[in-house]
């Protein structure tokens, strides 16, 4: 590494004029910046939630299992779409500033919502509905993937020293925030409007919601202060996917625990509601779950989950990111076998629930701090793509396809193996873990000059 670039890393909290922020401008900081990432994520997940309303209208008809698949395979290529909008955003938040790629995102954001709410279903344009569909998904995809890196950056950055694992966890209090408000949301339209009239057409509300509270979002990030100076951002390999390679280490192990962190996250979250769906199969008129229940029990899930991220958040702090990493990948090499089998055996809401707590606690621990635990092992010249983008990879790949793998070894008669298939993934991520350092001593942005994470080559 060079002496410029050595330089470029020490770029941290205190921003691009040097100065250190006051506690309360921290705050300030994170709200703002949170609130965008809550909209972009209510906004993307009100598909999962609400996907079991209308994806008949899109897709097969008279085969629950078979339309839930070709609806998350749609979410899936939301997801694969991720890591182009990581390199997008990415690069720009390193060239053009962290600021501008948030409000760029959150602007696409708004625009895929608008368009779900209008999108003409297969009874009125046949075939094409599902093409529609799937384009919006695209765009909405493109957004949330260039959201992340420049979020999980800028919060890292700007975030206290000796407190950012607190203050980061932030990125998934509004990342499952987005998702509890739209689970909460399922639940009141639920319980008011009834599950016919949400099929009539209801479930395109939500998507006026998300685009009409994505304005209120711009209108926040507008104030924010950018956290990279001009030098960062001039510099010639700034926002260089290349630059990120010549950083292995750090690439490899992003990506190994991206891979299992997704996986499992979206396992205990999105698919859940499905999983429990599909258990009243062959059970007809003995439904021990049904929609509205499985909405009430996850909103609540999700609350208690909420909660959690900035204790785990605050215990990295404490313990350092890799010991948090270490409880979170042992735990899922040893919990999702017998867990996901105990949750389908589940004959109440109260066991169902407990159980899925349970993994979530363990879960919390890569949450509360997967942006600060990765932009912590890049320099700040391609600290938004070197999270963004290789983020978006292992969360498109793992992540995204999480149901449609699921619900696809569930059609084959296999649904043991999917839990299998969590543990090897998990393996994969405790390897990389192994790889990881000690942030009290080699973060790239509290300790710069004595971080292991160097460039590799000239």
């Amino acid at each position: 590494m060079t002496d410029s670039q050595e330089k470029l890393g020490r770029v941290s909290a205190s921003g691009a004029g040097g100065q250190k922020k006051s506690e309360w401008q921290t705050v300030k900081a994170i709200i703002a910046a949170s609130s965008g990432n809550l909209v972009e994520w209510f906004d993307f997940y009100i598909y999962a939630f609400f996907s079991v309303y209308f994806a008949e209208q899109f897709f097969v008809e008279g085969n629950p299992t078979l339309s839930l698949m070709q609806s998350a395979g749609v979410f899936f290529v939301g997801f694969l779409m991720r890591p182009i909008g990581g390199y997008i955003f990415g690069r720009a938040a390193d060239r053009m500033g962290r600021k501008n790629s948030m409000l760029i995102s959150i602007l696409l954001m708004c625009a895929g919502s608008l368009c779900m709410a209008i999108l003409p279903t297969s009874a009125t344009v046949g075939s094409w509905a599902a093409i529609l569909l799937l384009l919006v998904r695209m765009v909405q995809g493109l957004a949330v993937g260039g959201e992340y890196g420049a979020t999980a950056t800028y919060m890292s950055e700007v975030a206290t020293e000796g407190k950012r694992g607190f203050y980061s966890s932030f990125q998934y209090v509004t990342l499952i925030g987005g998702q509890l408000l739209a689970s909460l949301l399922a639940v009141i339209m639920t319980h008011t409007l009834g599950t016919e009239q949400i099929e009539e057409g209801w479930w395109r509300l939500p998507f006026v919601i998300g685009a009409a509270a994505a304005i209120v979002s711009i209108w926040l990030r507008r104030g924010l202060t950018e956290t990279t100076s001009a030098d960062t951002r001039k510099d010639e390999n700034s926002g260089s996917f290349y630059e990120v390679l010549r950083h292995p280490r750090a690439f490899l192990v992003v990506l190994g625990i991206t891979c299992v962190g997704s996986l499992v996250f979206y396992v205990f979250t999105t698919y859940m509601q499905k999983f429990l769906l599909l258990q009243n199969e062959g059970t007809p008129g003995e439904e021990i779950f049904n929609k509205g229940s499985i909405a009430d029990l996850m909103t609540i899930c999700l609350l208690i989950f909420v909660f959690m991220q900035p204790l785990a958040g605050m215990l990295s702090d404490k313990i350092g990111r890799k010991n948090n990493m270490l409880i979170f990948v042992i735990g899922m090499i040893a919990l999702p076998i017998p867990m996901l089998s105990m949750i389908g055996k589940a004959q109440s809401m109260v066991t169902a629930g407990i159980l899925i707590i349970i993994a979530m606690a363990f879960i919390s621990m890569y949450t509360s701090i997967s942006g600060i635990v990765k932009a912590e092992m890049f320099p700040a010249h391609i600290r938004g793509i070197g999270v963004g983008f290789t983020y978006a990879i292992g969360n498109s790949l793992f992540g995204g396809s999480a149901e449609y793998v699921a619900l696809w070894f569930r059609d084959a008669g296999m649904a043991t193996w999917f839990a299998i298939y969590v543990v090897i993934v998990a393996i994969v991520g405790f390897v990389a873990v192994l790889f990881m350092h000690d942030n009290r001593k080699h973060s790239t942005i509290d300790n710069a000059d004595s971080s292991a994470y160097k460039r590799v080559g000239r």
